[in-house]
């Protein structure tokens, strides 16, 4: 049994009892775009209903749940989720032209990943330089520009060894994300290879030609932290950003700014220590107090202290008896609670 299905503005087509609308429309030459794939697992493929509501499938528990999210009424629905019952159905598509491609999800990006937005658990690596004003201020434009060159790209070239990938670069720092093609275990190891790989590339390049020629060492801050977070293409037609949110990404930011009063430069949570096969020596451990963060977050420094920056001393880490009740030892953004060794 077939009824018949009128796309408003567009053409009216044949669908057989039991057939999705995206199905339908696909197969009567309609562009319907559905980056997922017609799982019900986005939201590009939704219409809106102009008559006949009454005369569809109820909503799958996949479109139920994406509608909630969504806060969509009643009238709009996910094509592939939804079959015509009766005939009399009138729908619009809601994404019909490239400019709405682009808004949602373009061609170029089409088989990346996050192009609709997922939550994945990632490794989230915030790397910056230390030091690096005096440097500018007393150099070339020339010398500065080409020496952060050389710098993003020892960080860049250890990232990618270890398949992470580049996020964001700010000034003299960067982002990047691991796990986006492996486990959470794997790629909680690979962030810490890649940070010791650049601390150790680092130490060559300041011996071998940042010091003889310049009189300059440069120091790196380091914080890595893991969580879910959301990742997504952001992209408008201008760049084709992947972009990854979420409160742990703040986490790890702020693990990378504390470095510098705990005068340790590789920093990293005890969540994602814990996930380490083979975890490094840690100096030390505690409790850290990140600005707009509720509960203190327990981390393991396992960098080496600054060369060439005094630490405060209330980033310090105070050693205690095992399991020792929390006392806070200042209010600053990275102070440090008592924690044990």
């Amino acid at each position: 049994m077939s009824f018949s299905l009128n796309f408003k503005g567009e053409q009216q087509i044949s669908i057989e009892k039991g057939q999705s609308i995206l199905k339908a429309a696909l197969a009567a030459g309609i562009p319907h775009y559905h980056a997922c794939g017609g799982r019900g697992q986005c939201t590009t493929c939704r219409v809106l209903v102009l008559k006949g509501e009454e005369k569809l499938t109820p909503p799958t528990s996949n479109e139920q749940a994406i509608k909630k999210v969504n806060k969509f009424p009643d009238n709009i629905r996910l094509a592939c989720q939804t079959c015509v019952l009766e005939e009399g159905v009138e729908i619009q598509r809601l994404i019909r032209d490239e400019i709405d491609r682009f808004i949602f999800v373009d061609d170029y990006a089409a088989d990346t990943v996050g192009e609709i937005g997922e939550l994945r658990k990632l490794a989230l690596f915030f790397i910056d330089v230390r030091s690096f004003t005096p440097f500018l201020e007393a150099n070339l434009p020339f010398d500065v520009i080409h020496l952060m060159r050389r710098i993003l790209g020892i960080f860049k070239n250890c990232i990618v060894q270890y398949k992470g990938e580049i996020i964001d670069t700010a000034g003299d720092g960067l982002y990047a994300v691991f796990g986006l093609d492996s486990t959470i275990r794997e790629a909680t190891e690979s962030a810490v290879l890649a940070g010791f790989k650049i601390l150790e590339d680092l130490k060559i390049y300041n011996n071998t030609y940042v010091r003889p020629y310049f009189n300059h060492t440069f120091e790196v801050g380091i914080g890595v932290h893991v969580g879910n977070v959301v990742v997504g293409n952001v992209g408008i037609g201008l760049s084709h950003n992947l972009t990854v949110m979420g409160y742990p990404v703040n986490i790890a930011a702020r693990l990378q700014a504390a470095t510098k009063e705990l005068n340790n430069n590789f920093v990293i949570s005890a969540l994602a220590y814990r996930l380490l096969k083979n975890p490094p020596y840690s100096l030390d451990c505690g409790y850290l107090n990140l600005t707009g963060v509720s509960n203190a977050y327990e981390v393991k420094l396992i960098g080496q202290p600054y060369q060439s920056i005094s630490a405060s001393p209330t980033g310090k880490l105070l050693n205690g008896p095992p399991n020792p009740p929390l006392e806070q030892i200042s209010r600053h953004s990275g102070d440090m609670i008592k924690g044990k060794n």
